[in-house]
């Protein structure tokens, strides 16, 4: 009786086939710092999981807020600003899960740059030869604007003292090219362009001002948590896994090597920004640490910079909006990593 049951019970299965995959709505702005999310969408990891991944490109960090909000996004790829600051200032039930991108010294994305014009005539050889200038930066309140607020420290200046325009990246080299601009504090690849074409010269790097600097996080919706933990734990698991394979592909300068980092390369150049491999190794992405491990010393700094600009409105110790159970859960899965 009850094998008969069983015989049943197993027939119902196989005729109902394998469970449904859970649909994930990822929403990233598609840069080469996504490189973790392209591998592992690649290599078939979020699938392993049972999970649809559905990539939702968008330009900033702070259009992914309101759908987060709702759950109607699941998961989010953002950058550090202002925007996600005030958002938790206000209520939004969203969490940082786990690192997507650190600076560190000889991992640094931006750099100061100067008109060469200007730099070969000694009119701008330093920070604080900045003062009066037109500098152009990507954003408004992001984590790169308070790089630039400490690079405007180390030179003896503030913000008051010199003339922002707000400019995409690739419009810092045509503005520095027509002169437009005397500055930029701007990132690859746009830097090693404008250096190589002679249209510009450095004066100082990210690094210089925030030596270890969490630039962007991964994020999850209350709503998600809430709903579906246990796709939330999945994910992070592949996620690391694409990490740890973008970090076995790294010399210890940070650039691709061997097999393993053709291979990357040509992920990032079927699904990145740049369809042209050879950009991918011209320039050192930011670290993506294996394990998830936030740098939350740097996220409060980013916070008090911020609110002491007046761009975040609110006080609330940054802690309170980090949720680290779904990387921990991972690790623990995976194991420490210990690179290949």
């Amino acid at each position: 009786m009850l094998r008969t049951l069983f015989a049943g019970c197993a027939m119902a299965a196989a005729l109902a086939g394998p469970a449904a995959a859970t649909d994930i709505k990822l929403g990233l702005p598609n840069v080469a710092g996504d490189a973790a999310i392209f591998i592992a969408h690649k290599r078939g990891y979020f699938k392993e999981e049972g999970l649809n991944v559905e990539f939702v490109p968008m330009a900033s960090g702070a259009r992914m807020i309101a759908p987060l909000s709702t759950g109607e996004m699941h998961i989010a790829a953002v950058a550090v600003s202002a925007g996600l600051f005030n958002a938790v200032a206000r209520g939004v039930d969203i969490r940082i899960v786990s690192d997507k991108g650190r600076t560190s010294p000889g991992f640094g994305t931006q750099a100061m740059l100067v008109r060469r014009s200007l730099f070969d005539s000694g009119q701008v050889r330093s920070l604080k030869d900045l003062k009066g200038r037109k500098v152009a930066l990507a954003a408004p309140g992001s984590a790169a604007g308070n790089v630039f607020v400490k690079l405007l420290e180390k030179g003896g200046l503030t913000m008051k003292d010199v003339e922002i325009v707000y400019l995409s990246f690739p419009q810092h080299f045509t503005a520095l090219t027509n002169g437009a601009i005397d500055a930029a504090l701007t990132a690859q690849p746009t830097t090693n362009t404008a250096i190589a074409k002679g249209v510009a010269s450095v004066i100082a790097q990210d690094t210089d001002a925030i030596p270890v600097h969490q630039i962007a996080v991964m994020l999850y919706s209350g709503v998600f948590i809430k709903q579906n933990p246990e796709a939330g734990r999945r994910f992070m698991r592949a996620y690391l896994r694409g990490v740890r394979d973008q970090n076995d592909a790294l010399a210890p300068d940070g650039n691709y090597t061997g097999p393993k980092g053709d291979a990357i390369v040509a992920i990032l150049a079927e699904y990145g920004p740049f369809k042209n491999p050879a950009v991918y190794r011209s320039f050192v992405l930011n670290h993506m640490d294996p394990n998830g491990d936030l740098h939350v010393d740097s996220l409060q700094q980013d916070f008090n910079i911020m609110r002491d600009i007046g761009l975040v409105k609110g006080d609330f110790d940054v802690k309170k909006m980090i949720d680290m159970s779904f990387r921990d859960w991972a690790v623990q899965q995976l194991g420490r990593y210990e690179k290949k």
